[in-house]
C-alpha cells in the first residue's frame, strides 16, 4: 500500500488512490552503521522475534572482532529469549541501547526509513508486492553505493 502524503488537487476534489485489495505485508528489518553509513536490510513477511534475532546474529557474524552497539526502541519483538540468546552468545560484543518509547529521532535507522518511505512508497502504487520489494532493494542498493549520503540522512559525520 502506498503511504499517502499531502498532494495538490483542484479545490473541492479529493485525490483518489487506487488499491489492489487486501495488502500483503512485508517488513524491513534494518541496521545502519553510524560511523561508515553502511546499511543492511532484510525484507521478511513477518517481523517476529526470530527475524530480529536473525538480524542481530548477522551483525555479530559480519563484525567478529568488534563491539557492536545497537540503538533500538522497546518494541515487543526486541525482548525475547531468542534475542537474549544472541546477546549472550556474543559475549559482551553486542550492546543493546534501548531508546525511550516514541522517540524515533534518537534511532539513526529511523531517519533512513523516513527517507526510504519518501523516496519509494509515498503516493506510489505498485502493481505487485514483488515490484515493491524490488524498488525497496534498489533504494538500499543505491545507499550501498553512496554511504556518505546515508551518513548525511542519519545526521552523522564521517570519522
Amino acid at each position: 500500500m502506498p503511504t499517502l502524503r499531502a498532494m495538490w488537487s483542484p479545490v473541492g476534489q479529493q485525490v483518489m488512490m487506487r488499491t489492489l485489495g487486501q495488502p500483503t505485508q512485508h517488513y524491513g528489518i534494518g541496521a545502519v552503521n553510524y560511523h561508515t553509513g553502511e546499511s543492511v536490510v532484510l525484507f521478511r513477511r513477518r517481523k517476529r522475534r526470530r527475524e530480529i534475532a536473525e538480524r542481530l546474529q548477522t551483525l555479530v557474524d559480519k563484525h567478529p572482532q568488534q563491539t557492536i552497539y545497537v540503538a533500538w526502541d522497546n518494541c515487543n519483538t526486541h525482548q525475547d529469549d531468542e534475542v537474549e540468546a544472541v546477546v549472550r552468545a556474543a559475549a559482551g560484543r553486542l550492546v543493546l541501547l534501548y531508546r525511550p518509547t516514541y522517540s524515533p529521532w534518537l534511532n539513526p535507522i529511523e531517519m533512513l526509513w523516513r527517507h526510504f518511505r519518501r523516496e519509494v512508497t509515498h503516493c506510489e502504487l505498485f502493481q505487485t508486492v514483488k515490484l515493491l520489494l524490488h524498488a525497496s532493494q534498489r533504494f538500499f542498493d543505491r545507499c550501498h553505493q553512496c554511504p556518505a549520503a546515508v551518513l548525511s540522512i542519519i545526521g552523522a559525520h564521517p570519522a
